[in-house]
Protein backbone atom coordinates (compact mmCIF):
# COMPACT_ATOMS: atom_id res chain seq x y z
CA UNK A 1 0.00 0.00 0.00
CA UNK A 2 1.75 3.26 -0.63
CA UNK A 3 0.17 6.57 -0.38
CA UNK A 4 -0.32 9.25 -3.57
CA UNK A 5 -0.89 13.01 -2.19
CA UNK A 6 -2.85 14.92 -5.42
CA UNK A 7 -3.05 18.61 -5.48
CA UNK A 8 -6.67 20.20 -5.58
CA UNK A 9 -6.40 20.74 -9.15
CA UNK A 10 -6.13 16.73 -9.63
CA UNK A 11 -8.88 15.78 -7.42
CA UNK A 12 -10.76 12.95 -8.76
CA UNK A 13 -14.33 13.03 -8.53
CA UNK A 14 -14.27 8.98 -7.59
CA UNK A 15 -12.58 7.27 -5.56
CA UNK A 16 -12.62 3.95 -8.32
CA UNK A 17 -8.89 3.71 -8.51
CA UNK A 18 -8.15 3.86 -4.32
CA UNK A 19 -8.84 1.94 -1.85
CA UNK A 20 -8.74 4.89 0.74
CA UNK A 21 -9.15 8.72 0.68
CA UNK A 22 -7.54 11.06 3.12
CA UNK A 23 -8.78 14.92 2.50
CA UNK A 24 -6.43 17.43 4.17
CA UNK A 25 -6.95 21.12 5.73
CA UNK A 26 -7.44 24.46 4.03
CA UNK A 27 -8.69 27.91 5.32
CA UNK A 28 -11.71 27.10 3.16
CA UNK A 29 -15.46 26.73 3.86
CA UNK A 30 -17.48 23.42 2.03
CA UNK A 31 -19.08 25.28 -0.39
CA UNK A 32 -16.65 28.37 -1.49
CA UNK A 33 -16.02 27.40 -4.88
CA UNK A 34 -15.08 30.65 -5.87
CA UNK A 35 -12.03 29.90 -4.48
CA UNK A 36 -11.14 26.88 -5.17
CA UNK A 37 -12.86 25.38 -8.15
CA UNK A 38 -11.57 21.77 -7.01
CA UNK A 39 -14.32 22.13 -4.49
CA UNK A 40 -17.22 20.31 -6.61
CA UNK A 41 -14.90 17.45 -7.26
CA UNK A 42 -13.59 16.85 -3.57
CA UNK A 43 -17.58 17.07 -2.55
CA UNK A 44 -18.31 14.52 -5.09
CA UNK A 45 -15.21 12.15 -4.09
CA UNK A 46 -16.31 12.14 -0.75
CA UNK A 47 -20.27 11.14 -1.35
CA UNK A 48 -19.24 8.63 -3.89
CA UNK A 49 -16.51 7.10 -1.36
CA UNK A 50 -19.79 7.50 1.27
CA UNK A 51 -21.85 5.83 -0.89
CA UNK A 52 -19.58 2.94 -2.13
CA UNK A 53 -18.21 2.18 1.79
CA UNK A 54 -14.73 3.45 0.78
CA UNK A 55 -12.52 4.68 3.99
CA UNK A 56 -12.35 8.04 4.21
CA UNK A 57 -10.79 10.24 6.54
CA UNK A 58 -11.52 14.23 6.64
CA UNK A 59 -8.91 16.30 8.72
CA UNK A 60 -10.05 19.87 9.35
CA UNK A 61 -11.61 21.07 6.51
CA UNK A 62 -11.67 17.35 5.21
CA UNK A 63 -14.59 16.70 7.82
CA UNK A 64 -16.21 20.30 6.85
CA UNK A 65 -16.43 18.66 3.48
CA UNK A 66 -17.58 14.96 5.05
CA UNK A 67 -20.09 17.15 6.98
CA UNK A 68 -21.48 19.08 4.51
CA UNK A 69 -22.04 16.41 1.88
CA UNK A 70 -23.70 14.54 4.63
CA UNK A 71 -26.11 16.97 5.13
CA UNK A 72 -24.22 18.59 8.46
CA UNK A 73 -23.85 22.27 9.06
CA UNK A 74 -20.78 23.87 8.86
CA UNK A 75 -20.80 27.69 10.07
CA UNK A 76 -17.48 30.20 9.32
CA UNK A 77 -15.72 31.91 12.25
CA UNK A 78 -17.76 30.68 14.39
CA UNK A 79 -16.63 32.57 17.05
CA UNK A 80 -14.81 29.70 18.91
CA UNK A 81 -11.53 29.49 17.44
CA UNK A 82 -8.88 26.96 18.62
CA UNK A 83 -5.18 27.36 17.57
CA UNK A 84 -2.30 25.26 19.45
CA UNK A 85 -2.63 21.95 21.76
CA UNK A 86 -5.86 21.03 22.58
CA UNK A 87 -7.22 18.69 24.93
CA UNK A 88 -9.75 16.59 22.75
CA UNK A 89 -12.38 14.13 24.96
CA UNK A 90 -13.46 10.95 23.34
CA UNK A 91 -17.18 10.18 24.08
CA UNK A 92 -19.00 7.13 24.91
CA UNK A 93 -20.43 6.14 21.56
CA UNK A 94 -16.31 5.86 20.37
CA UNK A 95 -16.04 2.89 22.64
CA UNK A 96 -16.82 0.64 19.81
CA UNK A 97 -15.54 3.07 17.24
CA UNK A 98 -12.45 1.13 14.75
CA UNK A 99 -10.84 4.40 14.81
CA UNK A 100 -11.03 5.83 18.13
CA UNK A 101 -11.58 2.61 21.03
CA UNK A 102 -7.62 2.42 21.28
CA UNK A 103 -7.58 6.32 21.96
CA UNK A 104 -6.80 7.63 25.36
CA UNK A 105 -9.82 8.89 27.52
CA UNK A 106 -8.83 12.27 26.60
CA UNK A 107 -5.35 13.63 24.46
CA UNK A 108 -4.39 16.59 23.32
CA UNK A 109 -4.10 17.48 19.65
CA UNK A 110 -3.08 20.23 17.55
CA UNK A 111 -5.94 22.69 16.46
CA UNK A 112 -5.75 25.36 14.01
CA UNK A 113 -9.91 26.24 12.87
CA UNK A 114 -11.92 29.10 13.18
CA UNK A 115 -14.48 27.29 10.99
CA UNK A 116 -16.47 24.22 12.68
CA UNK A 117 -19.19 21.81 12.23
CA UNK A 118 -22.25 22.80 14.22
CA UNK A 119 -24.57 20.01 13.09
CA UNK A 120 -23.91 16.71 12.59
CA UNK A 121 -25.26 15.29 9.32
CA UNK A 122 -28.58 12.78 10.04
CA UNK A 123 -27.43 9.39 11.59
CA UNK A 124 -23.47 10.26 12.40
CA UNK A 125 -21.73 9.02 15.10
CA UNK A 126 -19.94 11.88 17.69
CA UNK A 127 -17.51 10.92 18.91
CA UNK A 128 -15.46 13.42 20.67
CA UNK A 129 -15.38 17.01 21.97
CA UNK A 130 -13.13 19.37 23.43
CA UNK A 131 -14.32 22.30 25.35
CA UNK A 132 -14.39 25.29 22.81
CA UNK A 133 -15.61 22.84 20.01
CA UNK A 134 -18.04 19.99 20.89
CA UNK A 135 -17.90 18.42 17.32
CA UNK A 136 -14.11 17.28 17.31
CA UNK A 137 -14.63 14.20 15.99
CA UNK A 138 -17.68 11.80 14.13
CA UNK A 139 -18.45 8.85 11.82
CA UNK A 140 -20.61 8.95 8.84
CA UNK A 141 -21.78 5.56 7.96
CA UNK A 142 -19.51 2.36 9.30
CA UNK A 143 -16.00 3.97 7.27
CA UNK A 144 -16.18 7.96 6.80
CA UNK A 145 -14.68 9.70 9.28
CA UNK A 146 -14.30 13.56 10.08
CA UNK A 147 -11.80 14.96 12.55
CA UNK A 148 -11.55 18.47 13.45
CA UNK A 149 -7.74 18.33 14.55
CA UNK A 150 -4.76 17.34 12.97
CA UNK A 151 -3.27 14.48 13.79
CA UNK A 152 -1.00 14.81 11.18
CA UNK A 153 0.13 18.06 12.50
CA UNK A 154 3.34 18.46 15.52
CA UNK A 155 4.49 21.03 17.07
CA UNK A 156 6.64 22.14 14.61
CA UNK A 157 3.89 23.93 12.37
CA UNK A 158 3.38 26.55 14.77
CA UNK A 159 6.90 28.03 13.80
CA UNK A 160 5.33 29.10 10.53
CA UNK A 161 1.93 30.47 12.03
CA UNK A 162 1.21 34.54 12.00
CA UNK A 163 1.53 35.74 15.58
CA UNK A 164 -0.24 39.05 14.48
CA UNK A 165 -2.82 37.16 13.20
CA UNK A 166 -3.47 34.59 16.14
CA UNK A 167 -2.69 38.16 18.94
CA UNK A 168 -6.27 39.44 16.81
CA UNK A 169 -7.99 36.71 18.17
CA UNK A 170 -6.46 36.68 21.78
CA UNK A 171 -3.94 34.12 21.68
CA UNK A 172 -0.46 34.05 21.76
CA UNK A 173 2.21 32.27 19.62
CA UNK A 174 5.25 31.91 22.01
CA UNK A 175 2.81 30.31 24.86
CA UNK A 176 1.00 28.23 22.22
CA UNK A 177 4.21 27.14 21.15
CA UNK A 178 5.48 26.28 24.56
CA UNK A 179 2.54 24.51 25.38
CA UNK A 180 2.24 21.91 22.29
CA UNK A 181 5.92 21.28 22.75
CA UNK A 182 5.18 19.88 25.93
CA UNK A 183 1.92 18.34 24.88
CA UNK A 184 3.94 16.63 22.05
CA UNK A 185 4.96 13.18 23.20
CA UNK A 186 1.01 12.50 23.92
CA UNK A 187 0.08 14.23 21.01
CA UNK A 188 2.06 12.18 18.89
CA UNK A 189 1.22 8.83 20.70
CA UNK A 190 -2.42 9.62 19.79
CA UNK A 191 -2.18 10.56 16.56
CA UNK A 192 -0.01 7.30 15.58
CA UNK A 193 -3.03 5.59 17.19
CA UNK A 194 -5.50 7.12 14.84
CA UNK A 195 -3.42 6.72 11.62
CA UNK A 196 -2.49 3.40 12.13
CA UNK A 197 -6.10 2.24 12.96
CA UNK A 198 -7.39 4.10 9.63
CA UNK A 199 -4.44 2.73 7.93
CA UNK A 200 -5.48 -1.03 9.16
CA UNK A 201 -9.13 -0.29 8.17
CA UNK A 202 -7.84 0.58 4.70
CA UNK A 203 -5.96 -2.33 4.83
CA UNK A 204 -8.77 -4.56 5.51
CA UNK A 205 -10.99 -3.49 2.42
CA UNK A 206 -7.84 -3.11 -0.05
CA UNK A 207 -7.86 -5.32 -3.15
CA UNK A 208 -11.13 -4.33 -5.20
Amino acid sequence: MHLELVSGENVPSAPDAVDGVLLLGGGLMPDEDERAPWLPAERALTAAAVAQGRPLLGICLGAQVLAHVAGGTVVASSGRPEHGSVLVERLPASADDALFRALPPTFPAIEHHRDEVTLLPPGAVHLARSATCPVQAFRVGERAWGVQFHPEASAERLARWDPARLAGEGFDLAALRVAADTAEPESEAAARILCRAFTDVVRGGAGR
